[in-house]
């Protein structure tokens, strides 16, 4: 039997619960999270950070990871992986961060 496969949008979701201890938002808004793969047993996320020498990267990717395996399906392989390429910038915010933010 297949191991059941956690949902993309659950994934998506539940990192809205992440907030960004700096900016104040969740990292989704802010357009941190740069892909969520989900596949039988295993999630793979891929984000980023506003900067290289971000002090708060390790403390996101852990609660990241937290909040993705506590919705998954128990045994569920969960990795966040930080990546640089392509390199964050504002337009990468949903509209309402960067309204806040006064980018637009």
């Amino acid at each position: 039997m297949d191991a059941p496969t956690l949902q993309e949008d659950a994934a998506r979701d539940a990192l809205k619960s992440v907030e960004d201890p700096e900016a104040g938002m969740n990292i989704v808004d802010l357009g941190l999270v740069y892909g969520i793969h989900c596949e039988p047993g295993r999630v793979r996320i891929e984000m980023t950070m506003t900067s290289p020498a971000c002090p708060a990267a390790p403390y996101l990717v852990d609660e990241a990871t937290a909040a993705v395996r506590s919705i998954a399906p128990e045994g569920t392989d969960v990795q966040v992986e930080l990546v640089w390429d392509p390199p964050w910038t504002p337009d990468r915010m949903s509209a309402e961060a960067q309204s806040r933010f006064g980018w637009k």
